[in-house]
């Protein structure tokens, strides 16, 4: 067999990174001897979250179109261009037999070279409203695979295949971890645990309520993971002298983390809530309304409107926050029937899915 060569793209956040490196390990794995190339954003959190997970990454200097004036904006074009030219290099050395962008402004540039060069493409959408690179790029790649439905006023019909998520494949079996969960985090196994996730780089909203909520949460003998983000993490580590609050910028065992919740307070991401259907714990979703088109709230409404979690918008935090937890929390039966409605709609073989449709373009 001889050896296929691979590049993935996408970044600026861990919804677009986490996505690339399960489809990059899917196709690991049934073409041991293949050859990878990561290309990202330079200066983004790709450049360190690709290296850790083995592969080895090339940074273009992009960022996306701020939407006020800035300098950043005069600059973009010239960006564009340096990013564009790279990527022609990238491709005409690496000679990929297949390349796929999962999102994020560094695909952009060299997703828009691979299809003028003639090399297959796939672009992975995870949300149920597109971002701007992905729209752009639709007319000219080969497939686009989406996590929902009822896109096609967005993408090509023909081209569109409804696969899921890309999710790591260790959060498939997290039951049989929990005894692991408990000890790698020294967490009391008589007392809940609540997990808190803001995204990679964190959700301010989300933290100050949680800082608002500490002594509340101690009081009811619950004890709290709580991922505040690297941008918060300086504002926020003190918390962590509670002997009941652990306080993270970033938590890499996701697979322990998830096994050692009970119920979980998260951000409304695509990845974030691919994730927590596979998991099944109880979910309190907080959306970020700071996001195009509002889509991280449509996300968690399509679980909703399943009966497969809760969701509280930031605005009502402040009135309605306390009642809906401590319902839950007092509630094993609605624990239960969260718990078994989010795994309904879990699509556990999405990573699987997304790599056979890759496959089908090799020539």
């Amino acid at each position: 067999m001889r050896q296929y060569k691979f590049i993935l793209s996408g970044g600026g956040t861990g919804g677009h990174i986490y996505p690339a490196i399960a489809i990059a390990n899917e196709l690991k794995s049934r073409f041991p001897d293949a050859e990878f190339l990561f290309v990202g954003a330079k200066d983004k959190m790709e450049m360190q979250k690709v290296p850790q997970a083995g592969y080895k990454i090339i940074g273009l200097w992009i960022a996306g179109l701020q939407r006020r004036l800035t300098f950043d904006n005069t600059l973009f074009p010239i960006k564009l261009i340096s990013s564009l030219l790279k990527s022609r290099t990238i491709i005409s050395q690496f000679k990929p037999d297949v390349v796929i962008g999962t999102g994020g402004f560094a695909s952009g540039p060299l997703l828009q070279i691979a299809t003028i060069a003639g090399v297959p493409t796939v672009i992975q959408e995870q949300n149920s409203y597109p971002g701007i690179t992905n729209k752009l790029l639709s007319k000219n790649v080969d497939k686009i695979c989406v996590a929902y439905e009822n896109l096609e006023r967005f993408f090509p019909k023909n081209k569109m295949i409804l696969t899921g998520n890309p999710v790591r494949q260790d959060l498939i079996d997290i039951d049989s971890k929990r005894d692991e969960a408990i000890h790698h985090f020294n967490l009391d196994s008589e007392k809940k645990t609540v997990l808190v996730l803001g995204g990679s780089l964190g959700a301010r909203r989300v933290n100050q309520l949680i800082a608002k909520e500490i002594l509340a949460f101690s009081a009811q003998n619950i004890q709290v993971i709580w991922q505040c983000g690297k941008l918060y993490f300086e504002d926020y580590k003190r918390y962590g002298d509670n002997e009941n609050i652990q306080v993270f910028s970033f938590i890499d065992r996701m697979d322990l983390v998830y096994a050692a919740a009970d119920i979980v307070i998260s951000r409304a991401g695509a990845s974030s809530v691919s994730e927590l259907c596979i998991v099944g714990k109880p979910v309190i979703f907080i959306p970020s309304p700071n996001v195009a088109e509002d889509h991280q709230t449509k996300n968690a409404q399509a679980v909703v409107d399943k009966k497969g979690a809760i969701l509280i918008k930031e605005n009502e935090l402040d009135t309605q926050f306390n009642t809906v937890f401590n319902d839950l929390v007092l509630n094993e039966i609605v624990q239960k029937e969260l718990s078994e409605n989010i795994k309904k709609l879990a699509k556990v073989n999405a990573t699987k899915e997304i790599v056979d449709e890759i496959i089908k373009l090799i020539k």
